[in-house]
C-alpha cells in the first residue's frame, strides 16, 4: 500500500499527530501560547478514537493527570511552553524517580517570566536537563522541521515507553507555527514500540536485572508507587546501598540505549575546516549556509544536527573536532549548549559562540559572515 498524499501541516499539528500514530489516548494540559495548537489538535482528535482530553486548572494539575493515566495503562502526552514547563518540573521528577513513561512537550519561547509570548527562543535546554532536582537521567528531542517534528514524536513515545521514562520534545516557536508538507505513512509502516503483556509471575516493578514493563494499576500485580527511593517492588527504602542502586538502575538502562536515542544528521565535506553545531530552527538557517558553501562552492565546511539534545551526542562532536580548526554553536540564547560542546571537544578545535536572544532568529548572513573568517 502506497504511503498517504503529503499534507501542509503546522509543526503543533504534527507533534499532536504523532502522538495519535504513536497510540497516544490521553492529554492533560492547560493552554499557553505558543503551544496551544496542540491541544486543539487533540482535543478535536482524540474524543473520536475514543482517547480522553482534558484541559486542567494548572500546568502541576496537567502533569499529575498525565501520570496517573499512564499508571492506569494509557499512553499520554501534555504539551507547554517555558512558564509552565517550570510548574512541570516537580511532577516530572516524580515521574523520573517512579519510572512512569510520558511525553512533555516544551514549544519554547522568550523569557524569563512571561517574556514575549509570540517570540522564538532556545532558552529552555538547561531547563530541560536540570530543571528537575537531583542526579537524574533525561531524554529530550529538539526538531528542526515539521517533519522531524511528526517522526521525533513517535520517537519520544516509543522511547518513554520502552524506557519507563518520561521524554521531552523541546520545540521552539518557530518550528511549532510553521508549516511544511509531511507525508504521513500508513500504520502498518509506522514504528511503534509495542510493550509485551506477557509479564512474569515473579514480576517485578523495579527490576535490577533490567528493563522491565509497566503493568497496569488493577491488572494482577501488587507494587507500590513512590517519589522516594525505593526497592524492587517500589517500597520506600533509605538503605545506602539500595539508594545507590536504584540510582545507578535509572541511569544505566539510557546508557545501554545511547544508539537508539541519540540521534544526529551530518551534511557537508568529509574534512571539514569549519562545522556548524546546532539544533532547532537554528538548523534551517545553517542548512542554507552549508548547502551554499559546501554544494555550490564546494568549501570544506559541514553541519552537525542535534536532533537529540540530551543525552548529548558527545561521541559525534568529538569525532568532528578531530577534523575541523572551527566549531561555531549558534543558539537563540545567551548560551546553553555551547558549554556542553567546549567541554567534549577539549581544545581539539576552536569553540565560537554566535546567540541572539531579541526574539528574531538567527540568520544565514549571520552564520555566513562568522564562518567567512576562517575560510578567505
Amino acid at each position: 500500500m502506497p504511503e498517504t498524499k503529503p499534507v501542509l501541516m503546522q509543526g503543533n499539528e504534527a507533534c499532536a499527530e504523532g502522538a495519535i500514530s504513536a497510540g497516544v489516548r490521553f492529554y492533560a494540559g492547560y493552554p499557553i501560547t505558543p503551544s496551544t495548537e496542540v491541544a486543539e489538535r487533540m482535543a478535536a482528535r482524540l474524543p473520536d478514537l475514543g482517547g480522553v482530553f482534558i484541559q486542567m486548572e494548572d500546568e502541576i494539575a496537567s502533569m499529575a493527570a498525565v501520570i496517573g493515566a499512564s499508571i492506569g495503562g494509557m499512553r499520554t502526552i501534555t504539551a507547554t511552553s517555558g512558564p509552565g514547563f517550570s510548574l512541570k518540573q516537580e511532577n516530572i521528577g516524580y515521574a523520573i524517580m517512579a519510572e512512569i513513561p510520558c511525553v512533555i512537550v516544551d514549544v519554547q519561547r522568550m523569557g524569563p517570566s512571561t517574556g514575549v509570548p509570540t517570540a522564538p527562543s532556545q532558552g529552555d535546554v538547561m531547563q530541560a536537563r536540570w530543571g528537575t532536582h537531583g542526579d537524574h537521567p533525561v531524554i529530550v528531542f529538539s526538531p528542526s522541521s515539521v517533519y522531524e517534528t511528526y517522526y521525533l514524536t513517535i520517537a519520544a513515545v516509543n522511547l518513554s515507553q520502552k524506557l519507563r521514562q518520561p521524554v521531552i520534545l523541546l520545540l521552539d516557536e518557530v518550528i511549532g507555527h510553521m508549516r511544511e508538507k509531511v507525508t504521513i505513512p500508513r500504520d502498518s509502516k509506522l514504528m511503534v514500540e509495542k510493550v509485551s503483556d506477557k509479564v512474569p509471575a515473579d514480576w517485578k516493578p523495579y527490576d535490577e536485572k533490567g528493563l522491565t514493563p509497566l503493568v497496569p494499576f488493577g491488572f494482577g500485580h501488587y507494587y507500590h508507587v513512590t517519589g522516594l527511593f525505593h526497592d524492587q517492588y517500589g517500597f520506600p527504602t533509605g538503605d545506602p546501598p539500595q539508594v545507590e542502586r536504584s540510582l545507578d538502575r535509572i541511569h544505566e538502562k539510557l546508557e545501554k540505549s545511547r544508539d537508539e536515542v541519540v540521534l544526529t544528521n551530518y551534511i557537508g565535506h568529509k574534512e571539514p575546516r569549519v562545522v556548524i553545531v546546532t539544533y532547532g530552527c537554528s538548523v534551517r538557517s545553517a542548512r542554507a549556509v552549508v548547502k551554499k558553501a559546501y554544494w555550490n562552492n564546494r568549501q570544506p565546511v559541514g553541519l552537525l544536527s542535534l536532533q537529540t539534545l540530551w543525552p548529548f551526542p558527545d561521541r559525534e562532536v568529538k569525532e568532528l573536532a578531530k577534523k575541523a580548526d572551527v566549531i561555531i554553536v549558534p543558539e537563540m540564547n545567551m548560551g546553553q549548549i555551547i558549554s556542553e560542546v567546549e567541554r567534549h571537544v577539549k581544545g581539539e578545535a576552536e569553540v565560537i559562540p554566535l546567540n541572539r536572544y531579541d526574539g528574531e532568529m538567527i540568520s544565514p548572513d549571520q552564520i555566513s559572515d562568522l564562518m567567512g573568517r576562517w575560510l578567505s
